[in-house]
C-alpha cells in the first residue's frame, strides 16, 4: 500500500504530539515533517514537499492564512487542511479563497482527522459539521437577504449586509454616504421586516436554522 506522506505546522506541542502519535500509527500514513511555524517548514522543505499539510492558522511569524499562497506557489501538488481553533465564515471562506481544500476545527476528533486526510488525497474536500453548518447558515442567511419575499430595498440589503459584518452605526453611514439618523431609520424598518428587535437576534437568526 502507497502511504500518503504527511506534513504538520502547528505551534502548540500538546497538539502536535497528539497529532504525530495518532497519524503515525496509521497504516496509511507516513509523517514527513513536524514545524512549529511556516517559515521552519520552508527552512526543513527546500525542494520535496508531502502530498498532504495540515495547517494551523495562529502560528509565530507568518500566519497560516498569509502561508497557503506562498507554499502553494512553491509545492503545487501539495494539498493544504486547515487545523485550526478559528471557526469563523470569514477564516474559513479566506483559507478557501486562497487554496486550502479542508477545513478542520482542533475540536475535532482525531478519527475525523484521518477521514478528512484521506477524503482530500482522493481528490474531495473536508469541512468538520460545526464548521460546515456555520457556512450552510451564512449562506442561508444571504439567500434571506436577498430573497425578494423580504421585501427589503437595495440600500436595507447594503445597510444589513454591513450590520452583520459588524460595523457600527457610524461606520455604515460613512460607508454608504447617508446620515447616522437615516442608518438608524432603515435599521429599525429592517429589524421590523425581519421581525427582530436587535443585533443579537439577528446574529442569532445567522447561526441557527431559522434563516
Amino acid at each position: 500500500m502507497t502511504q500518503i506522506h504527511l506534513s504538520i505546522i502547528e505551534d502548540e506541542e500538546l497538539v502536535r504530539e497528539s497529532l504525530s502519535e495518532f497519524l503515525s500509527a496509521q497504516a496509511e500514513f507516513k509523517i514527513h515533517s513536524i514545524a512549529e511555524s511556516v517559515e521552519t517548514f520552508l527552512a526543513i522543505h527546500k525542494i520535496d514537499a508531502p502530498q498532504i499539510l495540515l495547517l494551523d492558522i495562529n502560528l509565530p511569524g507568518m500566519s497560516g492564512l498569509e502561508g497557503i499562497h506562498l507554499l502553494q506557489k512553491k509545492y503545487p501538488a501539495m494539498e493544504i487542511i486547515m487545523l485550526t481553533s478559528y471557526e469563523e465564515e470569514e477564516h474559513v471562506f479566506e483559507a478557501l479563497r486562497r487554496g486550502a481544500v479542508g477545513y478542520l476545527s482542533k475540536r475535532s476528533p482525531l478519527l475525523m482527522v484521518q477521514d478528512a486526510i484521506l477524503t482530500v488525497a482522493a481528490g474531495g474536500s473536508f469541512m468538520s459539521p460545526s464548521i460546515a453548518r456555520h457556512v450552510v447558515n451564512f449562506f442561508r442567511f444571504r439567500q434571506r437577504v436577498n430573497n425578494p419575499d423580504v421585501e427589503l430595498t437595495d440600500r436595507q440589503k447594503e445597510i444589513l449586509r454591513e450590520l452583520v459584518d459588524g460595523k457600527s452605526y457610524k461606520m455604515i453611514a460613512s460607508t454608504c454616504g447617508i446620515t447616522l439618523e437615516t442608518v438608524r431609520d432603515h435599521i429599525k424598518k429592517i429589524y421590523k421586516k425581519l421581525q427582530i428587535n436587535s443585533r443579537g437576534e439577528l446574529v442569532s437568526m445567522l447561526l441557527d436554522k431559522r434563516i
